[in-house]
């Protein structure tokens, strides 16, 4: 049986190609998502990709990952700042957390300097753009590595 990577993507992540392609780029999610899931494949494991605009879906599909996943990556989108819930859920899992940011959060707007994801992930992969998914994807393969 093949592992499992679970990638979430939060609220207007849906928008990725069309929302303020200055900062996020002209990439659609499913782009992201498809490269995601070139680079899990190339390492022997399976990725699965949730997106959802409401907190408490991805809270729930952090709660089915522990039965199945290996690791999660996870663009929280505006749910960086606030989402306890999210860092509550994300703290429970027993594995590996890779958060992930196309922009790079601490050149943008003072209010987008704190994330309440961070504290709970093992790694933060940010501001590499497209290229990012491709960066958390190894990265967590990494921390998945026996030592």
């Amino acid at each position: 049986m093949t592992a499992t990577i679970l990638l979430l993507s939060g609220p207007n992540l849906d928008l990725l190609g069309q929302r303020e392609p200055e900062v996020y780029g002209t990439a659609a999610l499913e782009d992201h998502r498809r490269v995601a899931e070139e680079a899990a494949t190339r390492h022997g494991y399976r990725l699965e990709h949730r997106q959802s605009n409401h907190e408490g879906d991805l809270v729930d599909a952090v709660h089915a990952a522990g039965g199945y996943a290996a690791g999660i990556v996870v663009n929280p989108g505006a749910l960086t700042h606030y989402a306890w819930s999210l860092h509550d859920a994300l703290a429970a899992f027993d594995g590996p957390v890779v958060e992930l940011h196309l922009s790079n959060p601490q050149r943008r707007e003072p209010w987008r300097h704190r994330s309440v994801v961070s504290p709970v992930a093992t790694g933060v992969v940010a501001g590499f753009g497209g290229d990012g998914y491709r960066l958390a994807i190894e990265a967590l393969v990494g921390l998945l590595r026996p030592r």
